[in-house]
Formats: structure tokens, sequence, C-alpha cells
């Protein structure tokens, strides 16, 4: 859809009558009288901007309930050793954790099962979210009958580029990968800076989650039906390949980017060094605060992910969720919190904050609210039509092993001195021998 339609939609759909979903009711209440005052509910969570504007709420939680919540913040690289380091010790200093879909299934007993607490407080999660951020906060690898918690940070893809530098040249937003490359190319040629800025170092498996997108446009799939590896098949080797000539055939991403993870490949642009980068919406206010960037919104525009010629658009979804310590003893405390801040209303404040640039949607009511899309220029409707076809990785317990395995062999592959079949044949090689421990 295009941008004007997209926002005449919205406004259509969320000032009528008729909307699809459930969201006006059942949001969860807070317990009368304070029965809980004086505790204390300690939460550990991922560093990210739209968890430091909760923690400036927490005053008006504390007035409401008499709980005081204390976050403590662990950087993105260390949040799953630590989460595995509470798991294996079973202890209860932390009463709320984060953690990443895809570490779920290796870390389900640390969360105490919501179901019953959800069921007393009438909050009916499947009408207030996107399918594709509910998988993250089940068990049975997304399938399960156990809630584990709230989806409280999640992310689609974009295209975001230089719209200044694109509209000089007479390029148009790339629909397609290959469009990407002879734009990057052309940007390269013509203007002082680099076509696309791509992320192919080790960071936690920041790689692969472009290389997802390829994999996937192409045919190709991470396990096949019986949960082996896939990504060797002949459409997972000509679309990593793809992936690399990027960069190593095309020269339409800068050298650096062999090494560059996810900031530094934000930070390119945000410097006037390259034009285009393929990246979770969320980096939208790295590249247009004049605290970490040159640019100013107007030279930022955004577009779907491009795909493969003749494909349909694809976007890996991320999602993140707040659960409770199975071990706390402070779990209703914890609930008050989880309900309070779960609230449509809070998420919505910080989308409309004019001192921020948090672009992180979660519930289905603010992906479709009139005033964020205004805001944002239609991004969140985008993003609620994306999450309809969203795809995350499999869900499996070995999964931390398996993007370990794959990060290094993308890394190698774009170091230039590895063939693209062996490289990903050995890694099969190696991904079958951890499903199997």
């Amino acid at each position: 859809m295009k941008r004007r339609n997209i926002l005449q939609a919205t406004a259509a759909s969320v000032g009528g009558a008729a909307v699809p979903w459930a969201f006006a009711q059942n949001i969860g209440s807070i317990k009368p009288g304070k029965p809980y005052a004086g505790t204390e509910v300690n939460l550990l969570t991922v560093v990210a901007p739209q968890f430091k504007a909760h923690e400036a709420k927490m005053a008006e939680f504390e007035a409401l309930t008499g709980i005081k919540v204390k976050y403590q913040y662990v950087p993105f690289a260390s949040t799953r050793e630590k989460l595995t380091a509470e798991l294996v010790g079973g202890s209860a200093q932390y009463d709320v954790l984060s953690t990443m879909d895809v570490w779920g299934p290796s870390l389900y007993n640390l969360f105490e099962p919501l179901n019953s607490r959800l069921a007393e407080k009438k909050i009916d999660l499947e009408s207030r979210y996107p399918l594709a951020h509910m998988r993250a906060s089940r068990d049975g690898n997304g399938t399960g009958k156990n809630v584990l918690g709230f989806p409280i940070r999640g992310h689609v893809q974009l295209m975001f580029y230089r719209k200044d530098v694109f509209d000089k040249l007479g390029l148009k937003a790339p629909a397609t990968w290959d469009d990407m490359v002879e734009s990057g190319k052309i940007i390269s040629a013509k203007a002082d800076m680099a076509g696309v800025a791509m992320y192919y170092g080790k960071t936690a498996g920041q790689n692969l989650m472009i290389w997802f997108n390829y994999l996937w446009g192409g045919g190709g799939d991470l396990l096949d039906a019986k949960g082996q590896p896939a990504f060797n098949s002949p459409a997972g080797v000509a679309a990593t390949q793809a992936y690399m000539d990027v960069m190593l055939k095309h020269k339409a991403a800068p050298a650096a980017s062999a090494s560059f993870n996810e900031v530094d490949a934000v930070n390119s642009v945000a410097q006037g060094k390259s034009a285009m980068v393929p990246v979770w919406w969320w980096r939208y206010a790295s590249l247009v605060d004049p605290k970490t960037s040159t640019l100013k919104p107007e030279q930022i525009a955004f577009a779907p992910l491009p795909s493969m010629p003749g494909k349909d658009n694809t976007t890996y979804t991320n999602t993140w969720f707040y659960g409770i310590n199975k071990n706390s003893k402070k779990k209703e405390a914890a609930m008050e919190f989880l309900t309070w801040l779960s609230n449509p209303e809070i998420e919505r404040g910080v989308l409309l904050d004019k001192s921020m640039n948090e672009v992180v949607a979660m519930q289905t009511k603010n992906l479709l609210d009139a005033d964020v899309n205004l805001r944002y220029k239609g991004m969140h409707v985008f993003a609620a039509q994306a999450l309809k076809g969203a795809k995350g990785t499999p869900l499996f317990s070995q999964w931390p092993q398996v993007s370990d395995i794959l990060e290094a062999s993308i890394s190698e592959l774009a170091g230039g001195k590895t063939q693209v079949k062996p490289a990903l044949d050995d890694a099969a090689a190696r991904v079958r021998k951890a499903m199997r421990a």
C-alpha cells in the first residue's frame, strides 16, 4: 500500500466503530487497596530506550500501587548469559525478567506460567498482540498452552534510505535486492558515499537477520520438515551467495561491512557515509537524533524490505517478552507491574512523546492508531500488515548453539577466503551435531 492510502485506511479503521480487534476491552485491572504496598519488584532487562521511558513512569505506578520497581539493565550481548546464570542458579534476585524469542526454549523453566493470573485479571493477550509476537510468549516452542510472559518489545525490518540522495539521482526505493545492489552501485559512483551499509560481523547473531530474508525469499529455509538443516540446499547456497555478493562482488556495500555490526551499519548512514541500511525499525531514532546523527528527519525515508525478483516481501520479526521468575517470592506484585505496564496507553504515551523518537509498538491498537501513524508517516500500519505474514526463526532449545555456528560461518564468508557451499555444508554438519546434543 502507498503511504497516503495507508494513512487513510488507518484513520478510517481507528476512527470508525467497526474495528476487527477487541482491543477496547479486557485490558486488565490493578487490585484496589494497595495490597502489595511496600514491596520492591526487581526487573532484569536488556538496554533499550523504550524501557528507559517505562522506568521514568514508575513514580506513577508506585503512587497507584505502593509497589516500587527497580530496574537492572544488561547489555544485549550479555543478556543471554545472564539469564542462563539465573536459570542454573535458581536465583530469586530478580522478579521480572526479559528474554528474546529465540532464547525462550532454552529458558522456559525460568518463567512462571501466567494463565491463571491472566484469567483472573481478564486479560486476553491474543486480542491485543499480533500472533507473530504472541508465539514468543508461549512454551512448547511457541505452540504450547502456557503463557510465560507479555510481549513487550518487538521489531519488523525496514529499508531506510537517504531520500535527498535518491531524489537527486532519480532513484526509487529498491523493490528487490537486485534493485538495492544497482542503486548502491550508482550511489557509490556518483555520490561521496557507499551504497548500502550491511553488517556481516559477529555480534550475537546480528549478521543473520538480513540473511534470513535472502534465504526465505530465495525459497530456502533453516530447517526441513524433520528438523534437520536445510540452509545448505541449492536454494540456500544461491541465496547466501547473493547476500555475500552485495559486498564482495558488486561492491555496493563498503568493505568495512565485513566487520560491521548493526550499530556500525546504522552509524554509517547517520554519519553520511552510506545511503541505505536494511535494519530494525527501532533504529529510526538513531538516524534522526541530532545527538547521534548528522541527518535531519526529512533526509530519511523508509520502505518495506526488498524481495527476491517475483517474490513477496519478507521480514524477519523479533520479539522480547517480560515474564515472572518462577523462583520469585513476589509474584503477585510482579503481576501487578506487568498488568499496568502492558496497558496500551502506556505504550501509546511513549510513541507520542515528542522528546523521543521511539517507534516500537507491540499492540494492534497502537499499530493502527491514527496519531501514531501520522507522526511516523504510516510506519506502524505498514508494520501491522507485515506482521500478518512475518516469520521468525524456529523456536527450539538448541537455537543459541545453532545461531553461534551460523553467525561464525557468515562472518567467515564475508572475509572472502572460503566458498559458500563448503562453508554451509560444514555449518550444517555442526548444526546436526548440536541438535543431537
